[in-house]
């Protein structure tokens, strides 16, 4: 799996995501773009991708393309509509997009970053993740923070594994 970093700057959401599904296309990979204000880091995305795997080779995904897995993961969501929130949106969105290859050929990952990098403005995104949207979206409390030894990104990693239970 890698992650691209950058900021997308998107006239046209429907022709963005068309780029990068071409690109997926192209190179026989999964492409998935998230908004990285709701990101926590790249275990966060790894572990999405990592669940997403299993239950689609357990057959038991809720949806049927690898990418909106990895995206209802990483969001903790059933519901793809929700899950979409945490996608990228018109207008400038500091953005980690994963591009990955369930048969790991580290090849075709590279080739198809490369391409998705070409899409982006350079920028490191994935450690600038916006707390209070995080809170909100994961529905994580103050009180919850101040009850356990663990930070916010333990939290969202408790929110995307619990998925698996909550199915």
């Amino acid at each position: 799996m890698r992650v691209v970093e950058g900021v997308a700057e998107i006239a046209d959401l429907d022709a963005f995501l068309a780029r990068l599904d071409g690109i997926a296309a192209d190179h026989g990979v999964t492409v998935q773009a998230f908004d990285a204000r709701y990101v926590v880091g790249r275990g966060h995305l790894e572990r999405a991708v990592e669940l997403a795997d299993r239950a689609i080779a357990r057959e038991e995904n809720v949806a049927r393309e690898r990418g909106v897995e990895i995206l209802l993961y990483a969001a903790g969501r059933r519901q793809i509509d929700d899950a979409l929130a945490m996608g990228v949106q018109e207008g400038r969105t500091p953005a980690a997009v994963v591009v990955s290859d369930a048969a790991g050929d580290g090849s075709r990952e590279a080739a198809a970053a490369d391409d998705v990098a070409a899409l982006l403005d350079p920028a490191a995104t994935l450690d600038d993740y916006d707390a209070d949207r995080v809170r909100a979206f994961f529905d994580v409390t103050a009180a919850e923070l101040d009850a356990t030894d663990g930070d916010l990104t333990d939290l969202v990693a408790e929110r995307v594994a619990l998925l698996d239970v909550e199915k």
